[in-house]
């Protein structure tokens, strides 16, 4: 009688290496290059953030210079007192204006036909700037004369044109215009002499033909 015995033991087969030391090495190799790229690409980015900042800063702070050299180049204009003091006068005699305009309109002085309107069609008309100081109306307002003074020329066209909306004003016109930068006295800085400058704004004078020159006594109806 036989009998078959197998002595094959499953742990004495060769096993298969999935992970040789050679395979390791090269992954170790993969992994440190990639961690070494990465370093200089964070590097870089970094380098290229800071060099971006400092430009802005430096153009940030040619901006503030060139800010402060044109301030100090073209600085504000600074309000006049004597001005204001005028232009305080001349909102008083505005409201003067407005209640002599009141007065005409009631007839308390008498035969003061068509001389209400023409105040008043004045006193509605107002453009910032501009300011008036004589009014001279000959007749039934035939002939008219206005003084006054602006901050600026081109405000005394746009006045003119607003006055042309009011229907008391319809087919009057203005045949002489004169405007001109009065001179005014500076006092003197320290120990220097006292001098004459450009004032801050323009006198004009509105004329019809045939109205005298302001200072005239042939006004029939004035106002200043």
């Amino acid at each position: 009688m036989s009998q078959q015995i197998n002595l094959f033991n499953p742990i004495f087969r060769q096993q298969k290496k999935y992970f040789s030391a050679a395979t390791m090495v090269q992954a170790l190799g993969l992994i440190l290059l990639g961690t070494v790229l990465l370093g200089a690409y964070t590097m870089y980015r970094s380098t290229r953030l800071a060099a971006d900042a400092a430009a802005a800063h430096n153009q940030l702070a040619a901006a503030q210079t060139q800010m402060v050299q044109v301030s100090a180049a073209f600085p504000l204009p600074q309000k006049s007192p004597r001005l204001e003091a005028e232009i305080k006068a001349v909102e008083g005699e505005l409201a003067s204006l407005q209640k002599v305009s009141e007065v005409l309109q009631r007839r308390e002085l008498g035969d003061t036909k068509g001389y209400a309107e023409y105040f008043r069609a004045f006193a509605r008309q107002i453009v910032p700037g501009l300011w008036l100081t004589g009014i001279n109306i000959h007749g039934a307002g035939a002939e008219i004369g206005l003084q006054g003074k602006a901050l600026n020329p081109e405000l005394v066209p746009a006045y003119i044109g607003k006055l042309r909306n009011e229907p008391v004003l319809k087919g009057k016109s203005f045949s002489t215009l004169e405007m001109g930068v009065p001179r005014q006295r500076v006092a003197a800085e320290k120990d220097g002499p006292a001098h004459e400058s450009a004032a801050g704004y323009i006198n004009f004078s509105l004329r019809s033909s045939g109205m005298a020159e302001p200072g005239s006594n042939a006004g029939e109806a004035q106002g200043k």
